[in-house]
């Protein structure tokens, strides 16, 4: 809308600072604006949560010890992902470029998913049902997924779309610096591994599997960020870490100068990616002004689903699906701590390797504060995240 505004009145023969045109003005903006946007109207919507009795309910079934600590958590209101969804998309549509499609990629994806979340949530706290089940969860990502991929892969699908595409060059000699313009479909069978200089290019039947990762990646990341959802400010504080990492890849993506001396490739459009995450990154921290110990409110699978989802859309926009497994490496390492758990239970006679699954639950019941918990987990996700910064140049 900004950027709509400020050409129109350039297109009038008035002079503006250039400041309006900067990537990185409007990053630093949209998240100023998603930050007091969620401090400033969160003590409202929280207190309207609460009058109309939705709570939140954990499900952490007979084991004593977190059922003990959980339960003044009832009274808490959830769905508290509504209030930065709303703030993440007043500040995106007020700062990002509302004529390239990668902004309307992202604003549907968010929105798909915390429509998803909030039907899931608002069933189990009406008693309605159990919410939303485990397959028609898995349904509706996988449309999600399918629809992104048809977008990547299908060129007819990509020029059907009204919207400026993104334009792409990648180096033909890692030495030399020359670049050649990739098509949508190109750009998407490259896959960038950290620490690798050479893509690893993907051609015929193997595309299928390109589509199938896309899927695996937005449903795992969605999956995983709701598995983290289990104290207080912990996945907030988790997805900002690989935000704003990937905010700084599509900042340096969109930088045909930048992204030349760091040899990966260039997007023009990714400059949108950056100043939707940094909504997203300004708006969770606003929200942990109420979710941190002692949480005021939950963001539910409302918003857990939404941030999730981002950041996996994000990583497939700029190929950078393999990163994102890197930056973030406690969502990772929370989602194989419930695989082992339930495999080991199966197959071992009901044998456990840890004392309850998600992993960061082991830790409580092993003593550990519920504060103490979240913090070292910030601190593990900050240290993945700062392998992946170094992962840009160190390849």
């Amino acid at each position: 809308m900004v950027l709509a505004l400020v050409n129109w009145i350039s297109a009038m023969g008035f002079k503006l600072p250039h400041l309006f045109w900067y990537v990185s003005f409007r990053m630093v903006a949209c998240a100023m604006t998603s930050m007091l946007l969620t401090v400033l109207f969160g003590r409202v919507f929280i207190t309207g949560l609460a009058r109309l009795k939705i709570g939140h309910k954990m499900r952490v079934g007979n084991v004593a010890v977190l059922a003990a600590g959980y339960k003044k958590s009832e009274e808490i209101p959830s769905m508290g992902g509504l209030l930065f969804i709303s703030t993440i998309l007043v500040s995106a549509l007020y700062w990002i470029d509302l004529t390239h499609v990668f902004s309307w990629i992202l604003i549907f994806s968010m929105l798909w998913l915390g429509f998803l979340g909030a039907l899931d949530d608002y069933s189990k706290i009406r008693g309605l049902k159990k919410g939303v089940s485990p397959r028609k969860k898995m349904f509706f990502q996988l449309i999600l997924g399918s629809l992104l991929s048809a977008y990547l892969f299908i060129p007819s699908v990509a020029k059907s779309i009204p919207l400026k595409p993104p334009k792409v060059k990648e180096h033909i000699e890692q030495t030399t610096h020359v670049m050649k313009e990739l098509s949508v479909k190109e750009y998407a069978t490259h896959y960038y591994i950290p620490f690798i200089k050479q893509p690893i290019v993907v051609t015929g039947v193997g595309i299928i599997g390109c589509f199938l990762l896309s899927l695996i990646v937005i449903s795992g990341t969605a999956n995983a960020v709701n598995l983290s959802d289990g104290l207080d400010g912990l996945a907030s504080g988790l997805v900002m870490l690989p935000a704003v990492v990937l905010a700084m890849v599509a900042f340096l993506s969109n930088h045909i100068g930048l992204a030349s001396y760091l040899n990966i490739i260039y997007i023009e459009g990714a400059s949108e990616i950056a100043v939707f995450l940094s909504a997203l990154s300004g708006a969770l921290l606003g929200f942990l002004w109420y979710n941190a110990f002692p949480a005021e409110v939950f963001m539910g699978d409302t918003g857990s689903l939404a941030l999730g989802g981002i950041l996996g859309v994000a990583a497939i926009l700029l190929r950078r699906e393999f990163l994102l497994a890197l930056i973030g490496g406690v969502f990772v390492i929370e989602t194989l701590s419930v695989m082992i758990q339930v495999m080991s239970f199966r197959y071992r006679g009901g044998k456990r390797v840890f004392l309850c699954a998600p992993i960061h639950h082991h830790f409580q019941m092993k003593g550990w504060h519920e504060s103490k918990v979240v913090i070292r987990f910030w601190m593990l996700g900050l240290l993945f995240a700062l392998l992946g910064i170094a992962s840009l140049k160190f390849q």
